[in-house]
């Protein structure tokens, strides 16, 4: 898709305005503790520019997929704490998404939470009329509608689609560095281009992989997708993660890599283990001969050290999805490896967001590290699988 010409804040009066904010705070919680708080120093930019000028800031935002229910577990009050903290100042937390509870926080506080937005049926309701109703409740509250979640711009949802249509708009800070990293990654980029890609699913990438294949000069496949080209060359993958169904769409991809002349780097060999559990005994195996009884949790010391080769290698380098079960230390060392070779790229290299962002961060790397780190993989793959952002077509 071509990404339209979207107005910048800059462009906005936004002194003295209302300002109803879009941001992405979907961040990871554990026993209602924040574990990564990277989307929400994400949003700050935007909301110290707002405040700076002297704008009052509405802030909607969701927080995984309640469908509708209110789940205690999925409230934003943590994430309200944590946004004032970051912020050095005040947030006032709504329990309510709209009524007068609302409307009475906003009145008072610079900078208001509401609560999550998708407690609301009508947010991800694919009646648009529905939607509508939300989306002139959320636009009540304000003057200027401001897009600023890019991990939500591929939904056609009433906060991050239909209010756009109610209200002067422009994309935020973060949605705007998003863009042109997306620019960068499709239009005319620096060769050598490569992609690494992970994850669970096949089934997630295939859109990816196929629209990718005549873009770039090195593939390299990992995680528990990898375990599905493995069985589509025959392999013994014991009792690996594998989609069966994908198997002749995977070889029709293998041999368009073949023609187009894109290096696939599969594994050679990998780290398995009887069960998927954090005290699991590791061993390293060949992927040609995966014992029946055992897993694949993570790729093998000698395919890190080759996908990371590769990668030092490229210009360009765009990364998503963990090459194995990070969050165990045991099966967390080809997901080290291959970021640190992502912070070797003498060029732009991109983290794609979601678990990959998470996994930098938890093995320890720092975000300056890498070239850009998203916020929003499923907003990334889909734009990079050609698919229209509706969030963004809403701003043009």
């Amino acid at each position: 898709m071509s990404i339209p010409a979207l107005a910048t804040l800059e462009s906005i009066d936004l002194r003295g305005k209302r300002v109803l904010l879009r941001c992405d705070l979907n961040v990871p919680l554990k026993d209602g503790v924040i574990t990564d708080d990277g989307r929400i120093r994400a949003s700050l930019p935007t909301i110290k520019y707002l405040l700076a000028q002297g704008a009052a800031v509405v802030v909607t935002a969701h927080l995984g997929r309640p469908k509708g229910e209110r789940k205690p577990e999925l409230s934003l009050a943590p994430i309200s704490i944590r946004l004032a903290e970051l912020l050095g100042t005040e947030v006032a937390f709504s329990s309510e998404i709209v009524g007068s509870q609302s409307a009475k926080a906003i009145q008072g506080g610079q900078v208001v939470l509401l609560e999550n937005i998708r407690y609301e049926v009508a947010e991800t309701s694919k009646d648009e009329a529905e939607r509508l109703v939300l989306a002139k409740e959320l636009a009540s509250y304000a003057d200027v509608f401001i897009s600023d979640g890019f991990g939500a711009v591929h939904r056609k949802h009433a906060s991050v689609y239909d209010v756009a249509k109610l209200l002067p708009h422009a994309a935020g800070y973060l949605v705007a560095a998003e863009i042109e990293v997306l620019k960068k990654l499709t239009q005319a980029p620096e060769r050598p281009y490569g992609v690494v890609l992970g994850g669970a699913k096949v089934s997630d990438k295939i859109g990816v992989i196929s629209n990718l294949l005549d873009k770039v000069n090195v593939l390299a496949i990992g995680g528990g997708m990898l375990f599905t080209f493995l069985a589509a060359q025959g392999k013994e993958i014991g009792k690996s993660l594998v989609e069966t169904d994908l198997i002749p769409t995977v070889n029709e991809l293998l041999a368009r890599a073949e023609q187009l002349g894109v290096k696939i780097l599969l594994p050679t060999d990998i780290v398995v283990a009887k069960e998927f559990s954090a005290d699991s005994t590791p061993t390293i195996v060949s992927a040609d001969s995966i014992p029946a009884d055992q897993m694949g949790l993570d790729i093998g010391p000698d395919t890190a050290a080759s996908f990371a080769e590769a990668i030092s290698q490229c210009k360009t380098v765009f990364w998503n999805g963990p090459m194995g079960v990070f969050e165990f230390p045991n099966f967390a060392n080809g997901t080290k490896v291959v970021a640190k070779s992502l912070t070797t790229v003498s060029g732009i290299s991109v983290v794609g967001g979601g678990d990959s962002a998470a996994a930098v961060r938890k093995l320890g790397f720092k975000d300056e590290e890498f070239g850009y780190i998203s916020t929003g993989g499923g907003a990334s793959l889909e734009y990079l699988e050609g698919k229209e952002l509706p969030g963004i077509i809403a701003l043009a």
